[in-house]
């Protein structure tokens, strides 16, 4: 009898063994299947107050040149795109983690965050300078020293004045957003903020008189489209429809009416 048990038990662990086995058979074939599949909606990761690259305009509608481009590039690729702000001092745990597809912002390529995500190739050229209100005395970096500067937290403007040798005489204050900082600039919280370029050139069109940048700049950059690593199909694809809008001429005409003219790397 207590052999006829034991065999019993044995035969019935076999079968679970088998069952567990099949099972994680199936999950493993099921989530191959589920990356492999091709997406129909790109969800595509932005900062909402960054002007004029993406921003919310006066309908509280997202628009702006990165907003025009992925439209463009999803429309060739044959897909939906949704856009999803986030905290863009979190885009790559956002990207990482599933949330988003794709980062596409005035994304700055860095050594740094290749080693998070792939890029594209760049797109456009950047720069990070400091600017100040138009009537302010400072005119040279070094003049800084002791003066209270803005600048956007974990952002690729932090990062340039963190390289510049000013930024052990500065008192830092770290913003959510350009917004915010502008903002504190104007209200005379902060003498100075360091942001984007092609940030800033529109600020100055949109409020004539108010602001100055100062001559020296601090870092040439250049912007990409952040991937999720181990997805070089999608990036393939992307870079693919971008290549496509440069020569049927579709960036250069999103770029004319951004900036009046082509500033499109090719």
């Amino acid at each position: 009898m207590k052999r006829k048990f034991t065999l019993l038990f044995l035969l019935a662990m076999v079968v679970m063994v088998l069952a567990a086995c099949g099972s994680s058979s199936d999950d493993e074939s099921s989530k191959s299947k589920d990356e492999g599949k091709e997406k129909e909606k790109l969800i595509i990761g932005i900062d909402d107050h960054f002007a004029p690259m993406g921003f919310r305009d006066e309908n509280n509608e997202i628009v702006g040149f990165d907003i025009d481009m992925a439209r463009a590039a999803a429309e060739k690729m044959g897909v939906e795109v949704e856009f999803q702000p986030i905290d863009w001092s979190t885009k790559e745990s956002e990207l990482s983690s599933g949330r988003i597809d794709l980062i596409w912002n005035g994304y700055t390529i860095t050594e740094e965050r290749k080693e998070k995500v792939l890029f594209t190739k760049p797109y456009l050229e950047n720069a990070q300078v400091l600017v100040t209100l138009a009537d302010s005395p400072i005119t040279k970096i070094d003049e800084l020293a002791g003066k209270q500067v803005g600048v956007q937290a974990l952002s690729s403007a932090l990062d340039a004045l963190n390289k510049h040798p000013i930024s052990k005489e500065v008192k830092l204050s770290e913003y959510k957003d350009n917004v915010l900082a502008l903002q504190d600039l104007k209200n005379g919280r902060v003498d100075a903020v360091v942001i984007d370029k092609v940030v800033i050139e529109y600020y100055m069109t949109q409020e004539t008189d108010t602001f100055k940048i100062l001559e020296e700049e601090l870092a040439p950059e250049q912007y990409g489209v952040g991937v999720k690593k181990g997805n070089e199909a999608l990036l393939e694809k992307l870079q693919a429809a971008l290549d496509e809008m440069n020569e049927d001429g579709t960036a250069a005409e999103i770029s004319e009416k951004w900036f009046g003219e082509d500033r499109v790397l090719k």
